[in-house]
């Protein structure tokens, strides 16, 4: 079993690779897309590329500017919490799995909104005219992580040891 530090860095890798590939996708996207534009893959999927200043479900995105920042510094933090909250984790499994992905996918966002003022958003997922709002890699592997923690936290077979921690 590898030591603490060794499975710390193997989750940290696994956020750097969520937020790598989140780039990756994103940067094909743009160099496909033109803003606004849409491509129909399926009935129920299209790829789209819209920028959202704003956070989850456009969420403060009409104001002027200063949340740009805000969800930078944010994320950041909330990153370096996380960070945290593997060490302490270290020795399991489904938590900082979760964490990770959190991490990746908040990473992949910040980077967007330094570099582009707003989080690139490409897949949109709709039946006939009622759609869920454009996302992304990172925001998928934000949701799949907070799945994954509360999964961890809410299991009826979780350890009382664990249960402790």
């Amino acid at each position: 079993m590898p030591d603490a530090r060794g499975r710390l860095t193997g989750w940290l890798l696994l956020a750097a690779v969520v937020a790598a590939a989140d780039q990756l996708t994103k940067g094909l996207m743009l160099r496909l897309l033109a803003h606004g534009e849409i491509i129909d893959v399926a009935p129920f999927f299209k790829l789209v590329l819209v920028y959202n200043p704003g956070a989850a479900f456009s969420f403060l995105a009409e104001q002027p500017g200063w949340q740009r920042w805000f969800f930078v510094v944010l994320g950041a933090v909330i990153c370096v919490w996380l960070i945290a909250l593997i060490r302490r984790h270290v020795a399991e499994t489904a938590l900082p799995l979760a964490f990770a992905l959190i991490i990746g996918g908040a990473v992949g966002n910040i980077i967007d909104r330094v570099v582009y003022g707003a989080v690139v958003d490409f897949l949109y997922f709709h039946a006939g005219r009622y759609g869920w709002p454009a996302f992304n890699l990172a925001d998928s592997a934000i949701t799949v992580g907070v799945a994954i923690m509360l999964w961890s936290q809410f299991r009826p077979n979780r350890s009382a040891k664990e249960s402790a921690s």
